[in-house]
């Protein structure tokens, strides 16, 4: 495949997270900026669980209203983002992602389901965390574009008083976060722009929202693959899970280095001088669990932890889990 196919270019991004990142975005920024907040109560409709269904197309909305310059979208240029939401059924996309998502598809079949197997692994995770254990807050670190079933629906279906903090620093999922925004009137959700390199920031921002007293869900969905050197990402996991109180749950997935093809093409991606993206062996995911009780049955290939009753789950290249503070 040539390195400047469409669907190759996109192939870490898209695999493994579905924006650019809170770890690096899709441009330069400052990771030292204030944080922004925005904040509401606003009630998810009740005949839409999602709370998009009924509503135009985000993308439709954006274009209309005034935006921030850095927030600027553009249509002529597929986006992993706006592929991310169209492999998983959503509206945000325009034609040249639906190109691009169909072009890529054709090459790596499975790659739409790894992007649902993974959807469904958050949602699985945070219903059980919610459900189970009780956890009633939550702080998701590389959000994305919203599609349905985001956090906040999924833990607020559960316990319309869950409160959510969504950290990115993407402009596209800047534009968007309003959509993110759709609280129960009961609980909050609410949105910072941080950067993963700068735990602290991320940690003084959520600790205006969350009671750090009482237990988090800390989610790193597909994110730490995006920094580059093992020894940071560790320590960023860990200094993390150490803000948060016993009882807390730590909840993860990326991508894994075990298939020939699959770092073949990973390296080809990361050659192209885009934001590259590192896939490590279970052991080094393993460690991102150092000192935490793990949650049975333990970090395994996304569809095969805690699979709904009567499916026949097959594993993919990526692994996730969940790990309890003690």
């Amino acid at each position: 495949m040539r390195p400047d196919h469409p669907a190759f270019l996109l192939y870490a991004a898209a695999l493994h997270q579905p924006c650019g990142s809170a770890a690096s975005g899709s441009e330069p920024r400052s990771t030292t900026s204030e944080s922004a907040h925005v904040r509401s109560r606003s009630s998810i409709h009740p005949s839409s669980p999602a709370g998009l269904a009924d509503e135009p197309p985000l993308l439709e909305k954006t274009l209309n209203s005034p935006v921030n310059p850095r927030h600027q979208i553009d249509s002529t240029v597929p986006h992993s983002a706006r592929i991310w939401n169209y492999w998983l059924g959503g509206k945000d996309n325009y034609p040249v992602d639906q190109e691009a998502g169909d072009a890529y598809r054709a090459i790596a079949p499975n790659i739409e389901t790894m992007a649902l197997e993974s959807r469904q692994f958050l949602i699985r995770a945070v219903t059980w965390a919610a459900s189970v254990k009780g956890v009633r807050q939550f702080l998701d670190i590389g959000t994305g574009l919203p599609t349905e079933d985001n956090t906040h629906q999924v833990a607020q279906r559960v316990a319309p008083t869950s409160r959510i903090v969504y950290v990115d620093n993407d402009p596209l999922v800047l534009s968007h976060a309003a959509a993110l925004l759709k609280s129960t009137p009961e609980g909050l959700t609410d949105y910072i722009e941080a950067d993963l390199h700068e735990p602290e920031q991320i940690l003084e921002g959520a600790g205006k929202i969350l009671d750090f007293n009482r237990p988090v869900a800390l989610m790193l969905m597909g994110i730490l693959g995006h920094i580059r050197d093992f020894e940071e990402a560790q320590k960023i996991a860990h200094r993390l899970q150490k803000a948060l109180p016993p009882g807390s749950y730590f909840v993860h997935y990326d991508g894994i280095d075990t298939d020939a093809e699959l770092r073949k093409a990973q390296q080809g991606y990361n050659n192209t001088g885009a934001v590259p993206y590192v896939l490590r062996s279970p052991g080094q995911l393993a460690a991102y669990y150092k000192g935490l009780e793990l949650i049975g049955p333990g970090i395994v290939s996304c569809p095969l932890w805690r699979p709904e009753p009567g499916t026949t789950p097959q594993p993919t290249d990526v692994y996730g889990g969940i790990g309890r503070k003690l």
